[in-house]
């Protein structure tokens, strides 16, 4: 965990004034750079010293056998993990033959920054090497937005104090040797060198890797190319092998005089193109990159930020903290999904190899309702990667006894890749959280083709498996029964609130949309008799309730079961599925992540106000927050019930989880999601903005810590804004045809260049709802 801030409050950077090695890893996810398809850690250029070496291609990965000590029918059979592929970023320096090794010799000063608006990583640093030569480095790295292939370093070394021979290497690296992968040896055997040389290639400044892996056949290419000025005489030459190519420049440098190199890294792979193919692939994005050159790249990619930022930025008064991680949170959510292009999201992005870089639910519940009006684009090429995925879903389904799709708990490349069925194949709300995705998207974009070629097949399949799945009973309910909702310490039950409720949603979603597309739903096999069933599921679909709290369950018999014992649980022993058996966790009344909460949220024309304060206190003294997606869900319910303090509070937790490593795991990558629900607070909590059925509407309500906040959306070809005080609240649109939104339920017309304010009436106070004892929101070291 990171005890002291270790990055300065500034609103639009991330700046590191000195480097701590004992953090090293975590800053390696913080400064990650990414565009969705490329992943680069915020590796040092030098490669050394590195917590966890990390060069990403979204969706390459490596297989191994899932551990099981006894078979089971319908266990996966092959896990899948993303492998480090050929790391571009290696820039080695040597002064007088000593080579530039921060752990040696004495290091000046050293500064990272992260520049939100420019999309660049800049560092600065002066060292003396142990004979006495001081040199002063400058590097900039940036992961194109614009050309998807392409990364590219600006280096520059600058002699101080006496003349110098410099040497720089620029390398292409294979197979780098990584950390312990953990303790199953065969995922850390999959890790250990998973690529096979193909091809290498080294010519003038010109230098290629061409590998593939070596159970999962897909085949990776690399390639870097270099602009090389200093004084005469500056030479150059170059090398390569099975796993490394290296351009070697070298100069004698006076002092005040520099030598700077301009690297272009081109990536590329496929599990079907041949070898010269590929080869061809990496050589003209290369190409591409080249007739821009570094400044070229740089200016496109502050250009697609100012784009970015002009519709998608969230402005908070009164505290900086919170203003910081907020832009931090939305930059990088926009990495991981910008470029993805038929791509899984994964939990991590392409910051790290958490997860061994699956792509969970909280992709389409958390990540694409923010991208969804920040960057919509991106949230149609996610629903057409699980599109393309449908058939190792169908199959999944058939395999389980089910129609339609049963969509992975855990994946890359769309199998299920869960080793723990209770937890993994049992949460079948991914398949609803993708059917309210896609719902979320067409109604804020009304993007008609995506309706006909991708909306309609995705919401039948979904409502397939739940019809299937769920049965009526004597009385005519309807029930989904053994099913494992977002809270994993309660597994296996009946009726889940949140799943049923979400799956109703699915199928009166699908039941529409098949009515708007007869022809489409022909082409599917659906008849009106199928659809018609559909309804029936969804108007007697069973949501439990205990008349006597007067709460709803968060699932069939959960109120019943006996309390955790809190008081006996001490502080070090959470997370509890580290510290207990699953058996006694499930049995309990003890929640890991909001559940109940979260259906209060994502269906919340469903409950009133009563029951929302009821459910809310009820549910809350039981949620222990062990997952990192739970504070943000907290947040917006406990504004809506009126605990603007408890949220905020919730708000500083999910926004600085990683800028302080609140969970302790930061090193493996940054926790997309839950930035992801920073912005949720913010938007959905303090701006009570809810978005559905053909309506947008907006509650908001802001506590005292924050004195104003202000964000834009896109919404139906418009961008519309929204400023918030403590009394007022104004909403504008930038130009086209009028927005009808409304305002705590009334009606209100937006026109082009004419705001439309309204009063925001005062709230209630009410009682801070207990929480678990030892588990008050962590907002540790947060400053305003």
């Amino acid at each position: 965990m990171i005890t002291d801030l270790m990055y300065e409050v500034e609103p639009w950077s991330l700046r590191e004034t000195e480097l701590n090695l004992d953090v090293l890893p975590q800053s390696e996810s913080v400064f990650a750079l990414s565009n969705g398809h490329i992943g680069w850690r915020g590796n040092l250029d030098e490669g050394e010293p590195h917590g966890l070496p990390g060069s990403y291609l979204n969706g390459v990965h490596e297989l191994h056998p899932l551990p099981y000590a006894e078979a089971g029918y319908g266990y996966p059979e092959s896990g899948q993990t993303v492998i480090n592929v050929t790391n571009g970023k290696i820039i080695r320096l040597l002064v007088d033959d000593e080579p530039f090794d921060l752990r040696y010799g004495q290091l000046r000063s050293h500064e990272r920054v992260l520049d939100l608006r420019t999309g660049l990583l800049h560092r600065t640093c002066e060292w003396t090497s142990p004979a006495g030569s001081t040199v002063r480095v400058r590097s900039t790295r940036l992961v194109s937005f614009t050309q998807r292939a392409v990364a590219a370093i600006s280096y520059e070394v600058e002699a101080v104090d006496s003349e110098v021979r410099i040497v720089i290497q620029s390398e292409l690296v294979a197979n780098e040797q990584l950390p312990d992968a953990g303790a199953d040896p065969r995922t850390s055997a999959a890790l250990e060198s998973p690529l096979q040389a193909e091809e290498t290639y080294a010519s003038g400044t010109r230098l290629r890797l061409v590998h593939s892996t070596r159970r999962s056949a897909l085949r990776v290419g690399a390639a870097a190319d270099h602009v090389v000025t200093g004084p005469e005489p500056t030479t150059t030459e170059c090398e390569s092998d099975d796993d490394i190519a290296r351009l070697t420049v070298t100069s004698v440098l006076s002092p005040g005089k520099t030598l700077r190199v301009d690297k272009l890294v081109a990536y590329g792979w496929s599990s079907t193109r041949s070898l010269p193919a590929v080869s061809d692939q990496v050589d003209a994005a290369l190409a591409g990159a080249a007739s821009v050159g570094w400044a070229g790249l740089a200016e496109e990619q502050r250009g697609y930020l100012d784009d970015f930022w002009q519709c998608a930025d969230v402005e908070v008064d009164g505290d900086e903290g919170i203003q910081q991680a907020v832009r931090f949170a939305l930059f990088h959510v926009l990495q991981a999904g910008a470029r993805a292009e038929q791509r899984g999201i994964p939990a991590k992005g392409l910051t790290g190899s958490g997860y061994d870089g699956h792509a969970f639910w909280d992709t389409e519940a958390f990540v694409l309702p923010l991208l969804t009006y920040a960057s919509p684009g991106a949230v149609a090429q996610a629903l057409r990667w699980r599109q393309s995925t449908l058939p190792a879903a169908r199959e999944r389904a058939q395999q389980l006894g089910l129609q339609g799709a049963a969509f992975p708990w855990r994946t890359i490349d769309g199998s299920e890749c869960s080793a723990y069925w209770p937890a993994g194949a049992a949460a079948f709300h991914v398949n609803a959280g993708i059917a309210d995705a896609v719902v979320g998207y067409l109604d804020a974009t009304h993007d008609a083709e995506f309706e006909r070629d991708c909306a309609v097949e995705l919401l039948v399949e979904t409502a397939r498996l739940w019809r299937s799945l769920g049965h009526h009973d004597s009385h005519g309910a309807f029930h989904i029964d053994g099913v494992t909702g977002p809270d994993e310490y309660s597994a296996v039950v009946d009726d889940n609130t949140y799943t049923n409720l979400m799956a109703r949603a699915n199928l009166v979603a699908a039941a529409g949309i098949v009515e708007a597309h007869a022809d489409k739903a022909s082409e599917l096999g659906v008849d009106e008799e199928e659809s018609a069933a559909w309804r029936d599921a969804a108007d007697a679909m069973n949501i439990p309730y205990n008349s006597e709290l007067r709460v709803h369950e968060q699932d069939a018999g959960f109120t019943r079961h006996q309390r955790w014992d809190f008081e006996r649980t001490r502080p070090d022993q959470y997370p509890l599925l580290l510290h207990f058996p699953y058996f006694d966790i499930y049995r309990k009344q003890v929640i890991k992540q909001a559940d109940l909460v979260l259906a209060m949220y994502k269906c919340s024309s469903y409950f009133d106000a009563e029951h929302k304060a009821r459910n809310f206190a009820y549910y809350e003294p039981l949620t222990v927050r062990d997952s990192s997606l739970s504070a943000c869900c907290q947040a917006v319910i406990a504004v809506e019930t009126g605990h603007l303090r408890l949220a905020y509070d919730y708000l500083t937790e999910a926004a600085r989880i990683d800028l302080e490593d609140l969970e302790h795991n930061t090193r493996d990558g940054l926790h997309i999601a839950s930035l992801a629900g920073a912005w949720m607070v913010l938007v959905a909590g303090f701006g009570g903005m809810r978005h559905g059925w053909d309506r947008l509407e907006f509650s908001p309500r802001l506590p005292e810590e924050i004195r104003r906040l202000a964000f834009t959306m896109q919404f139906r070809g418009r961008h519309l804004r929204v400023e918030i005080t403590a009394t007022t609240a104004t909403y504008s649109v930038s130009s086209g045809d009028p927005l009808e939104i409304h305002h705590y339920g009334d009606r209100v017309t937006v026109h082009g260049g004419a705001p439309e304010a309204r009063a925001i009436p005062a709230v209630e106070a009410s009682p801070t709802p207990e929480y678990p004892p030892g588990r008050r929101p962590n907002a540790a070291g947060h400053r305003r």
